[in-house]
């Protein structure tokens, strides 16, 4: 397979070949849509919290008398079955989201990606792309002029200039090859990569 070859002002200066390794899988929708829902669910914190009946702000005391009253029998008012009672089974900041996914499963999924956004043509190599100081806006100003709104950049090595003048720009992602994520690769509408972070993937993914 061959991709578009982008020089550093976004002019087409030709063709790359790539691996068929890994651009050349079918789209896996339901392998994808496993990945996605793994990274998501990893990513979540254990920061909700509920109360039980243990520890719901009521008084011990019996409501009422076991009988004679007609009514149900109650305990305490700090019942789940209570208005204002504590939580029968509640969130506790302790809870594990995490979902296991095979290596063999997420190399895969990887691919899957990347062989769809080559055929999409959302998928370019790019030969470098720096900056001489940490501003956003030279960065914003370089993007602007190759006609990219959305961007994903994946590079082998990440310079301090880059990744600082990167880092405010809501619709722009500067990062390296070991940090690439699905939700990512599918939420940018471009990914530029270079030649040598297109070897390292192929040898992460194929």
């Amino acid at each position: 397979m061959e991709l578009d070859l982008l020089n550093a002002q976004g002019q087409a200066s030709g063709k790359v070949s790539a691996p068929d390794e890994l651009l050349g899988r079918d789209y896996n929708e339901s392998l994808v849509h496993q990945l996605v829902t793994a990274y998501r669910a990893n990513a979540r914190q254990g920061t909700r919290s509920q109360k039980t009946r243990a520890t719901v702000a009521h008084t011990t005391k019996k409501p009422w008398n076991q009988k004679g009253t007609g009514r149900a029998r109650a305990g305490m008012t700090s019942s789940p079955i209570w208005r204002g009672g504590g939580r029968a089974f509640p969130n506790q900041p302790w809870e594990n989201f995490t979902q296991k996914v095979n290596k063999k499963m997420y190399r895969a999924g990887m691919a899957s990606i990347f062989s769809q956004l080559a055929r999409e043509g959302r998928l370019v190599v790019v030969e470098t792309i720096a900056v001489d100081a940490p501003k956003t806006k030279m960065l914003a100003d370089k993007f602007k002029s190759m006609g990219l709104e959305s961007v994903m950049y994946i590079a082998a090595e990440v310079s301090d200039n880059l990744y600082l003048a990167s880092r405010n720009l809501p619709n722009v992602l500067v990062t390296e090859t070991r940090y690439v994520d699905p939700m990512s690769l599918i939420f940018y509408k471009k990914i530029l990569v270079t030649q040598e972070a297109l070897d390292q993937l192929k040898e992460m993914f194929a």
